[in-house]
């Protein structure tokens, strides 16, 4: 194992490789149980329920006076989509029955 520079390393020993070899291996495994975790759709689907939940619960806050969570701008977000949604879907009810009306 020589570098291109001239420069020779000195050979690695058996059980230097096997290290070597064996952390590499634990790296690897780490990095697919990762991607494993993120691509699980079990887990993105719980971690969107945990998302829903947190959004009601700080527009719950918001509406009480709490004010918009300040310590994620995600939250703030979640929170502003919500209301916005809500206000929506009443419009669209109240033009609807308005417009069954006349």
């Amino acid at each position: 194992m020589s570098g291109t520079d001239g420069a020779s390393a000195p050979p690695l020993s058996q059980s230097q490789l096997e290290d070597e070899i064996a952390r590499t291996r634990a790296e690897l495994a780490g990095t697919i149980d990762e991607l494993t975790t993120r691509l699980d759709p079990r887990a993105q689907a719980k971690a969107a329920a945990q998302q829903a939940k947190q959004a009601a619960s700080d527009t719950g806050a918001f509406l009480t006076g709490g004010g918009l969570p300040e310590e994620d701008p995600d939250r703030s977000r979640n929170v502003k989509l919500l209301l916005g949604a809500v206000v929506a879907g009443v419009a669209l009810v109240t033009a609807a029955i308005l417009r069954r009306r006349s």
